[in-house]
């Protein structure tokens, strides 16, 4: 789904005087970042994604334009700078927003306009029906995540903000994505942000607990804007102090909140945040380089020479072929398949009435982990 003409424009007010969309062109800090966005160019950035995809957000997910781009503050923060560019390249917001959180690669815009199709056939619903329903099915942001540990953080407590949830009844809440100086207390939590400001999460870990239920029953911790599954989180007895851990996903993309309570029983909820699940972050690749070795290359010949193998663990990246030799000249580089270990080669043609000495190594790279 392209991105329609937008009727709106991003306004430097109550509601999206954000850091990420007016106020970062003037943030504090280096004039430009490692990986090559000044603050004034990611916030140029910002105000391009909301301005291009707003309308469509507002329209096909019923998501108010500047709640969504208060939500967006601190993934445009945070976006790896070529993902963001990335994203703007592309043709649906559901590849976009994939893109900006670092799993454009596994969701292609022919992916997205096929399933919004395939959904549309099927169930025979208008467009907006089936770009919703589309969304969900892709599940761009669920595969392939990264758990994240964080010191445990109250994010709710009912007793402080709220009151009781009433009997047979739910309540929504905000797990993540608070901008950077926004706490929890709103909803009863700390006054900080958890450390889960600027995460891009596919799914939180929460530790839920009943405080005083008035009579025995159970809650249910679900995604936001999902229908209530029929599953108990946690069961409890009348007037009882109860918890369990939790593992709900975030709505992709980001709504007003982003988990829902449903009660049972009229009662009071404490919500500490445990840890996120988030794609995988770029990582810059551990490199090191390989010796050179030193070949002699017969006079008035063309031959190759493979290069040193890299190490255990590493792979080669970048054949380095050099010499000092006048009349000799390289005839190229690259893997030899027949080689053990995959290894490269340097060819040379040696157009000198001498033997001639030639160099060759290896850059070797690996992805950093165990």
């Amino acid at each position: 789904m392209t991105a329609s003409p937008i009727p709106m424009r991003v306004r430097c007010g109550a509601a999206v005087a954000l850091l990420a969309l007016c106020g970062l062109s003037h943030a504090a800090g280096p004039a430009r970042e490692e990986g090559g966005l000044s603050p004034a160019e990611r916030g140029a950035l910002a105000r391009d994604f909301v301005r291009k995809w707003g309308h469509y957000v507002g329209k096909v997910y019923d998501i108010p334009v500047d709640a969504w781009a208060r939500r967006m503050v601190p993934t445009f923060v945070a976006a790896d700078p070529q993902n963001f560019r990335a994203a703007l390249g592309r043709e649906t917001f559901e590849g976009a927003l994939a893109q900006i959180n670092g799993t454009g690669h596994r969701l292609s815009d022919d992916r997205v306009v096929n399933q919004f199709l395939r959904e549309r056939s099927a169930r025979g619903i208008d467009a907006k029906a089936a770009a919703r329903a589309g969304g969900k099915a892709l599940g761009s942001t669920t595969g392939d995540l990264v758990y994240t540990a964080v010191t445990p953080c109250r994010i709710v407590d009912t007793r402080i903000a709220g009151g009781k949830i009433p009997a047979n009844s739910s309540r929504n809440f905000v797990g993540v994505a608070i901008s950077a100086g926004t706490g929890f207390a709103f909803q009863g939590g700390s006054s900080t942000d958890c450390g889960v400001a600027a995460v891009g999460a596919s799914a939180i870990a929460v530790n839920v607990t009943a405080v005083s239920p008035s009579i025995a029953g159970y809650a249910t911790v679900y995604k936001s804007g999902d229908a209530r599954p029929l599953a108990a989180s946690v069961n409890y007895t009348s007037g009882a102090i109860v918890n369990n851990t939790v593992v709900v996903g975030i709505p992709n993309p980001l709504g007003l909140t982003d988990f829902t309570i449903y009660s049972f029983a009229q009662s009071d909820y404490v919500v500490d945040i445990v840890g996120y699940f988030s794609p995988p972050q770029a990582t810059s690749f551990d490199c090191i380089n390989t010796t050179v070795s030193t070949f002699t290359i017969n006079a008035n010949t063309t031959n190759f020479f493979n290069n040193p193998t890299c190490p255990a663990g590493y792979r080669a990246t970048t054949p380095y072929c050099w010499t000092a030799a006048t009349g000799v000249y390289s005839q190229g580089s690259g893997y030899n398949a027949n080689a053990s270990g995959n290894a490269t080669f340097c060819a040379w043609q040696n157009t000198t009435g001498g033997n001639q000495t030639v160099f060759g190594g290896n850059v070797c790279c690996r992805v950093p982990g165990r």
